[in-house]
């Protein structure tokens, strides 16, 4: 009997020593964690906390206190390049106000102070006047729609569409420029009725931007075309020139908002800067994607995909 209470002693001394070591290990790991934790915040560092220990629940906490770090460096980053982007297109919207605003002024104080100007005269400066401000108020609403869109509530009545039908209209609209340039058309739509989810004033923006866009910069190779065709169960279209083409480096990026306005105002890429960002958010807003490929004077595509409805 009084062996077996002297082992009940002994396991119980042991078990004490072991609780009061483990505890002891936990509050140094916990300490060395709080030091690291202390550092990474004062230094503002991306390091992550690491430290070798057996116990499988401060490996837990650090798998987690590391995903935390991951998180807040993301978050951060998202913070940093949202607030970069803002102050460049505060500071390209004051410019590309400013120019015509400029402009403007010029025309309206030559018509004030310049008694010599004939009737003639006048009549075109007005027209010019007239010509800018259009442009001023085009620039002035995609601004404001861009806004709008990116807005957290913005949202689009989905419904089902003819895309056949949607896409012959459009490029039949621009088929006055299309003549006036000398452009070469060719059209790959098929006979057969496709329909996609979305909606129609919208898919009538994107295609309309999207082609004006190649008029704009690819009617130097002759030729624009539109393709709608099967993609399993999506819908694609592809507007495509064979002009000069966008170079790998820009293809990124020319989706981000006023990107061709920066950029040391690139004249070949200026005036889609808000257009191509519209169009993308227009786009992702009936559920769909839209990706660019181009090869340098050979063929630039822009396809929009979108979902195919078969009922």
């Amino acid at each position: 009997m009084v062996l077996v209470l002297g082992v009940i002693i002994i396991i119980l001394a042991v078990l004490n020593l072991w609780q009061f070591l483990s505890r002891k290990n936990t509050i140094r790991n916990l300490n060395e964690i709080n030091e690291i934790l202390a550092n990474i915040m004062k230094q503002g560092s991306a390091e992550k906390v690491f430290l070798m220990t057996d116990q499988r629940t401060i490996q837990l906490l650090l798998v987690q206190i590391n995903r935390l770090l991951d998180y807040n460096q993301k978050v951060a980053a998202d913070y940093t390049r949202t607030k970069e982007s803002s102050r460049k297109m505060l500071s390209n919207m004051i410019h590309d106000f400013k120019t015509p605003l400029t402009v403007i002024l010029v025309y309206i104080e030559k018509l004030k102070l310049d008694e010599n100007l004939t009737t003639e005269q006048r009549l075109e400066i007005i027209d010019r006047l007239h010509q800018k401000m259009l442009s001023f108020i085009t620039l002035m609403n995609q601004f404001f729609d861009l806004v709008k869109i990116e807005s957290d509530d913005y949202a689009i009545p989905l419904n089902k569409i003819l895309i056949n039908e949607v896409c012959r209209r459009n490029v039949l609209e621009f088929y006055g420029l299309l003549q006036s340039k000398g452009l070469q058309v060719e059209l790959d739509i098929p006979e057969q009725s496709l329909y996609i989810l979305g909606n129609e004033d919208a898919l009538n923006r994107i295609l309309s931007n999207l082609i004006s866009n190649s008029i704009r910069y690819g009617s130097d190779g002759g030729v624009l075309g539109l393709t709608v065709r099967e993609d399993g169960d999506w819908i694609a279209v592809d507007v495509w020139d064979k002009g000069k083409g966008i170079a790998e480096v820009h293809q990124e990026r020319v989706f981000e908002r006023l990107y061709t306005l920066d950029d040391a105002r690139n004249p070949q890429f200026q005036g889609s800067g808000l257009g191509l960002s519209i169009t993308k958010r227009l786009t992702e807003a009936m559920k769909g994607s839209i990706q660019l490929r181009s090869k340098p004077d050979d063929k630039t595509v822009f396809t929009c995909t979108f979902k195919r409805i078969t009922y």
